[in-house]
């Protein structure tokens, strides 16, 4: 399971970039093709992570991992395109392949129109205790595991909503092995899943985690074998965490308004 790791070296934002009027006002859920936004966006090439201490605004243009922060494979240990510090916010920005280790939030962190082409090791990373993020607008594809990891500790939670995802393993996933656990809440909303994939939230109901589900939309070929939920038992261990059932509960998961199409 996916545990934070510190970067090899790190690019510093010292000032802020300025986001437009159109750009902040605008929240988008959409599932462009790269063809389309290699037309409309510059791509610049990441060979250190960025670290961003308030709000970038990346006003549509895309970024690639180069190879010193990783492949964008599911090896564990390569490091991501953009670091947030507590309360940071990262918008309007298309992260290519290959993705490394997407984006690591430290703490409190807002992702808004983050597109994700080809998701790599993981999509984003959630960490830090006390934790609050939120994850609006933009989409991720091609994630053969785990889009979103959330190894955050206690108090906090995580919303994800106007979003869509395609082609996937796990969209959201509260780590089951991590060596420090705690109770974690999610929140998905207004999401539109396309099939191929597995299951929307993982979560830990001998630790107390809860999610809940509303607005939800399956589609695509294979969208009835899109699970909602799957609950686990949780451990602090390592050890492979056990599946306890792939259905809602009422309590650790909760899911209203799903719909297949």
């Amino acid at each position: 399971m996916a545990h934070h790791r510190s970067s090899r070296s790190r690019r510093p934002l010292a000032v802020a970039l300025a986001a437009t009027s159109v750009a902040a006002a605008m929240v988008t859920t959409q599932l462009a093709s790269a063809a389309d936004l290699r037309t409309l966006a510059d791509t610049e090439t990441v060979d250190a992570t960025i670290a961003v201490d308030g709000t970038f605004d990346g006003t549509g243009r895309r970024f690639v991992a180069g190879p010193e922060l990783g492949d964008g494979g599911q090896s564990e240990g390569q490091d991501p395109l953009f670091e947030l510090a507590d309360g940071a916010s990262l918008s309007n920005v298309t992260i290519g392949a290959p993705a490394a280790d997407g984006v690591h939030c430290l703490g409190s962190c807002t992702l808004r129109n983050v597109i994700w082409e080809d998701v790599g090791e993981d999509a984003a990373t959630f960490l830090g205790g006390g934790a609050t993020v939120l994850v609006e607008g933009g989409s991720a594809s091609h994630g053969s595991d785990k889009i979103f990891q959330d190894n955050r500790l206690a108090g906090g939670s995580v919303t994800i909503r106007d979003f869509a995802v395609s082609d996937f393993g796990k969209l959201y996933r509260s780590c089951g092995n991590c060596s420090k656990q705690a109770a974690r809440t999610v929140t998905i909303e207004d999401l539109t899943a396309t099939a191929p994939g597995k299951v929307l939230a993982g979560v830990n109901a001998n630790l107390g985690d809860r999610v809940t589900l509303s607005g939800i939309t399956l589609t695509g070929a294979g969208a009835s074998d899109i699970h909602v939920c799957e609950l686990f038992e949780g451990n602090d261990t390592g050890a492979e965490p056990t599946k306890i059932s792939s259905e809602p509960d009422g309590t650790t998961c909760t899911a209203d308004n799903a719909t297949v199409e």
